[in-house]
């Protein structure tokens, strides 16, 4: 017998040579050691291989950026235009022009820039990490900066940063079903066997990027980064692109209706001066100025900076915007979907009681339960903290062999251990009372085994129903005695002998049933979606004011197809006992009905269903897998925070659409105008350079739209995109600026009987007025009296619209083309301009109650 022994002993220890000497060669391969590399080798070879990323980096130096603004096809014509009008003689028309794309360009890219970077400086708040040793020193470093030959460290939860050759593990399970299919975390392990890097379900040594850890922890050597690993070749042949945002599409379909709107412009004022013979290239240069005039060429940068502001703003309220598209998504979020612990609940979980089945307090089933929760390797659930600090029991003499970690399907959780001077280990699971009961085929009573009959089994069901009704979590403990095995499965979880229960207690927090109202009265419906069961959910969810009269229960969901799912989540507030792929298809049912869906999730499991929704919550707390799925991250797990930043949200999207309808109002009126007056009109009845001036000192004003207050009745309801409403707005009050466009030109012709440049001047300065002075209007759906625009605003408005009346009696006057127009004009200008705005008023209300 001992001779055997010695013999098993020194096959181990060969075996741990041929390992140590394996992972030796490895690291000498990788030019690494075990004392992992250096911050200055690591900073040369991230030099030469890049970021650790997947795709490319679209964030690009700010001397692109701004080459990339000359690229629009309309100011290339007008450069264009500029030189062949230098070429031809007419040097100051060019400057002018050359002056006003360039002032224009340089506006929009300092202003884009800056949000840009500062949603950045946002954003690496929240960046993802690794566990990295450098310099002999383990430290948290940001994933991206990860190289070949770097040693990390790895623990349950956290996503595998690059592709790895295992080094060390203790009872490592890794989910990899992004690459493999396979529904069941693999175990991986750290042998010497030869794996191929290329068939990741064999590769047990190996671990992937895109995968993460279920349970277990290890070391490993990184042998691949960024688009060399495996799931970057995958990304390399798909170039996955996120599914397109609301915000996406609605920016996309008002880009498709100034671009019909354009193109028919430039066609008729082109045509148009063909027929009736004015001169080819000033209708062509006219033309060109026409269509920049219409095109909203700061929206990219009223849209960034807007949405930059508003994230600045979130981050001040603990809220972080990862992608600035989904804010609009945010805003527009009409259900939440939740578990109940840590957002009802406070997420603090107390043991309350550890009952035997007798329902006496019990040392035996709180010994059995810590020693589970002390030996799990997966992550630790609040349940296992409440459990550890009960330290009045300290279990010696047990040693741990194995675990069976958590999962949804089971929802349970095993280690085997064994006692000392006992060859046979034991199996000690602890999870769901009714899986555990379902498993359970004897039960132990004042230290006797008795068999679990049908009689015992309803007892002892009742009594765990009976403390849920009273709002205790509750937890079930049960073991088996087994021989040693080299390996241990779920299918070792069967003939349990059920031993007790334990009772937790978690109170809702102090706000919530006011938040959950605020976010009613918003129009946000909250909808509780959890594994506990219904019991303890309704105690819980009726203490706060959420509708517990019917609470939809996971078997359930099983039975019903995806059309009849459609239907009952309107009808249902509580879905309880569901697991990860059940969330999945309640938020897929959701969408289906047209609701736009934010989900919060914190755990492994809740990745799919943040991809799911519109609007992926996580906290700051949760594991990597979780802040890596979603797209707003909050710093405090709180319902109050998720309510302020949904606010924040409708008012960044409330201000991107001022913009939208001052563009495709009062600006397109104008163009309308100009288009027209050139068929009877003997000359151009606005130059080039004033057009393109007019446009920029117009946009100039617009530019401080992002500081603007939102009406309160905007901020009360989900937002979506109306293209339907920029569109009534564009035919109706478009056609009212037209209209005193041409009375302009009536007045201008036949009462102050203008000349050419009087012309020019007379209406360059009423457009500019009627067109900038109409934003007191729009930017409110109410009264513009009792809803104030912003100071900053205000004083861009009004300035632009001073420049705009002294321009023409400064020195710049000859230049532009102006002349001092006659003090009577003023007296008409003020009479219809107030006009103006009143009907403006009149026909926007009229469109805000039918349309929006």
């Amino acid at each position: 017998m001992r001779d055997q022994r010695t013999h098993t002993q020194t096959i181990a220890e060969q075996q741990n040579v041929s390992a140590a000497q394996t992972r030796k060669a490895l690291l000498q391969q990788l030019n690494t050691s075990v004392q992992g590399l250096s911050m200055r080798e690591a900073k040369r070879r991230l030099s030469e291989t890049g970021a650790n990323e997947l795709t490319t980096t679209y964030n690009s130096a700010g001397i692109k950026q701004l080459l990339f603004l000359f690229l629009n096809p309309l100011i290339i014509i007008l450069l264009i235009a500029s030189l062949i009008s230098a070429v031809l003689g007419d040097r100051i028309n060019a400057g002018i022009i050359v002056v006003m794309v360039l002032l224009g360009i340089i506006l929009n890219f300092v202003q884009t820039y800056r949000s840009q970077r500062a949603v950045e400086r946002l954003r690496a708040v929240v960046a993802p990490t690794a566990s990295v040793l450098r310099n002999s020193q383990w430290s948290e470093l940001p994933r991206r900066q990860l190289v070949v030959g770097d040693i990390v460290r790895l623990s349950a939860g956290d996503l595998i940063p690059a592709d790895a050759r295992l080094l060390e593990t203790v009872d490592l399970h890794v989910q990899q079903a992004a690459l493999t299919g396979e529904s069941m975390p693999a175990e991986k392990t750290a042998d010497d066997e030869i794996s191929d890097p290329h068939t990741p379900s064999t590769a047990t040594n190996i671990v992937f990027l895109g995968t993460s850890v279920v349970s277990g922890t290890a070391t490993a050597v990184i042998t691949a980064t960024g688009r060399a690993t495996s799931f970057g070749d995958i990304v390399a042949h798909l170039e996955y692109r996120p599914p397109e945002t609301e915000f996406e599409r609605g920016i996309k379909q008002f880009g498709f209706l100034i671009l019909q709107t354009v193109l028919f412009l430039i066609l008729f004022v082109f045509l148009m001066g063909v027929l009736l013979k004015h001169n080819l290239f000033e209708s062509v240069l006219f033309a060109i100025a026409l269509a920049v005039g219409l095109t909203p060429e700061f929206l990219p940068m009223i849209t960034t900076v807007t949405l930059g502001q508003g994230a600045a703003r979130m981050a001040k309220k603990k809220v972080i915007v990862k992608h600035l598209e989904s804010m609009q998504n945010f805003g527009s979020i009409d259900v939440l979907c939740s578990d109940k612990t840590g957002t009802i609940t406070g997420g603090q979980m107390a043991l309350a009681q550890y009952l035997d089945l007798t329902g006496n307090s019990s040392e035996r089933v709180l010994l059995f339960a810590y020693l589970n929760s002390m030996y799990e390797t997966g992550i630790k659930s609040p349940l296992d903290a409440a459990i550890m600090q009960h330290d009045t029991v300290i279990p010696s003499g047990y040693k741990k062999f194995s675990e069976i970690p958590f999962d949804f399907e089971r929802r349970r959780l095993s280690v085997i251990v064994a006692q000392d001077g006992h060859d046979d280990t034991l199996l000690i699971t602890k999870g769901a009372p009714e899986g555990i009961l379902a498993h359970s085929t004897a039960y132990e009573v004042l230290g006797e085994q008795k068999v679990l009959d049908e009689q015992a089994s309803q007892r002892y069901e009742t009594m765990y129903q009976q403390l849920s009704m009273q709002g205790f979590r509750i937890i079930a403990v049960a073991y088996r005695p087994l021989p040693r095995q080299e390996s241990y499965h779920a299918s070792d979880e069967e003939d349990l002998v059920l031993l007790g229960f334990l009772t937790f207690f978690d109170p809702p927090k102090e706000d919530v049933a006011e938040v959950i109202q605020a976010l009613r009265r918003d129009g946000v419906q909250v909808k509780i979606l959890t594994g506990d069961n219904e019991l303890v959910t309704r105690h819980v969810c009726e203490q706060v004011g959420i509708d517990s009269s019917s609470i939809v229960l996971g078997s359930a969901m099983e039975k019903m197809s995806d059309t009849a799912l459609a239907h009952v989540v309107e009808q249902t507030a509580i879905f309880a006992r569901v697991s990860p792929a059940q969330k999945n298809r309640i938020i897929l049912a959701l969408k289906q009905r047209k609701h736009v869906v934010g989900f919060l999730g914190d755990g492994i499991n809740d990745a799919p269903s943040l991809h799911a929704a519109d609007v992926g919550i996580s906290v700051e707390s949760a594991v990597d897998v979780a802040k890596d799925a979603a797209s707003i991250i909050l710093l405090e797990h709180s319902l109050q925070t998720l309510h302020e930043g949904i606010i924040e949200g409708r008012k960044a999207f409330g201000n991107v659409i001022k913009y939208l309808l001052m563009g495709t109002s009062s600006n397109f009126g104008n163009m309308f105008s100009m288009a027209g007056a050139f068929l009877f009109l003997p000359f151009l009845p606005m130059l080039p350079t004033q057009i393109l001036l007019n446009n920029f000192l117009y946009d100039l004003a617009q530019i401080t739209i992002p500081s603007d207050h939102v009406d309160a009745s905007f901020m009360q309801k989900p937002q979506r995109w109306n293209i339907g409403l920029i569109r009534k707005f564009m035919i109706f009050i478009g056609p009212i600026s037209s209209i005193y466009d041409f009375l302009t030109f009536f007045m201008l012709l036949n009462v102050f009987h203008a000349s050419e440049s009087l012309f020019h001047t007379g209406w360059f300065v009423e457009s500019l007025a009627t067109q900038t002075l109409v934003l007191f209007v729009i930017r409110t759906a109410g009264n513009p009296f009792k809803s104030r625009p912003s100071l900053p605003l205000t004083i861009t408005t009004l300035l632009i619209v001073a420049i705009g009346i002294i321009l023409p009696s400064t020195p710049l006057a000859g230049d532009l083309g102006f002349v001092p127009l006659p003090p009577l004009y003023f007296v008409f200008l003020s009479a219809m301009t107030l006009t103006y705005l009143l009907l403006v008023e009149i026909v926007k209300r009229y469109l805000m109650r039918r349309w929006s």
